[in-house]
């Protein structure tokens, strides 16, 4: 009798251990998507539309804010959507950084330019030179901007000859004219103004137009921009970027008064 007294409370000993470990197995599986909240995307107003697209970051909790999360966050988007799907220019992306959080609004600035790798690869042909540059350059407004430069050699009219290399002289020539053609649009100007100037290829027909004496080249883009530093956050700067489409047209004027910065900014 007392040998099976003692088989059944070491039995009973046993199941209270796998009730125990039972008891914290038995949680709710929440769906993450209800903890979770929709932020809009404000585009700046160089851009003609300006609901870039929605992002989303779960709720407050604790000490987790939500809005330091996004701030930040970088979305790239296509600057045919940006401009009101103008599908001519669908082969640029645009990369925009979350800077401040209004309500359910994210303002947005500038972060950088690239350009699809299809459109990229249409360009690159057989027979002809490739002439690539890159450059440095600081904004009136202070942000350290590196910009690439892209160009291919092109035939003569009437060119019997199968190929149009350019010779090694001739390439250092044009990526000498890409460099100072970039570094004086770019030092010259805001960040702002520098991105009213990259959008419609202002640069990319200069330099192809001041490059024809030194040898024809042809499709001259300005393959990728990145913004490398930036100057402290200040609010009334990004709301500037963000007021309405008034501004755009009438801020021409202040470009001739900066000039008289680009020698006293130079200081790189």
């Amino acid at each position: 009798q007392d040998q099976g007294e003692k088989k059944r409370n070491m039995a009973i000993g046993k199941n209270k251990r796998l009730t125990k470990s039972k008891k914290g197995g038995k949680r709710k599986t929440v769906d993450p998507f209800t903890l979770k909240e929709w932020y809009s995307i404000k585009a700046p107003s160089v851009f003609s539309t300006r609901e870039a697209g929605k992002t989303l970051i779960t709720k407050t909790k604790g000490t987790k804010i939500a809005s330091e999360g996004l701030r930040g966050r970088v979305f790239e988007c296509s600057l045919a959507d940006l401009n009101g799907g103008d599908e001519e220019q669908s082969f640029r992306k645009i990369k925009l950084i979350a800077e401040e959080i209004q309500g359910y609004n994210i303002l947005t600035n500038f972060h950088g330019m690239d350009m699809t790798r299809d459109k990229l690869c249409s360009l690159i042909k057989k027979w002809q030179s490739i002439i690539e540059a890159s450059v440095d350059v600081r904004t009136t407004d202070g942000y350290l901007v590196r910009m690439f430069c892209i160009a291919f050699s092109k035939k003569m009219p009437n060119q019997l000859k199968k190929t149009c290399y350019v010779q090694g002289g001739q390439q250092k020539q044009i990526r000498a004219k890409m460099t100072t053609i970039m570094s004086e649009e770019g030092s010259k100007c805001d960040l702002k103004d520098l991105v009213k100037k990259l959008l419609p290829e202002i640069m990319g027909q200069e330099i192809e137009k001041q490059c024809q004496g030194i040898f024809p080249i042809k499709d001259v883009y300005i393959r990728k921009v990145k913004v490398l530093k930036k100057p402290k956050f200040d609010v009334t700067k990004l709301m500037e970027m963000h007021q309405g489409g008034e501004d755009v047209g009438a801020k021409v004027k202040p470009i001739v008064e900066e000039t008289t910065l680009a020698g006293s900014g130079g200081r790189l």
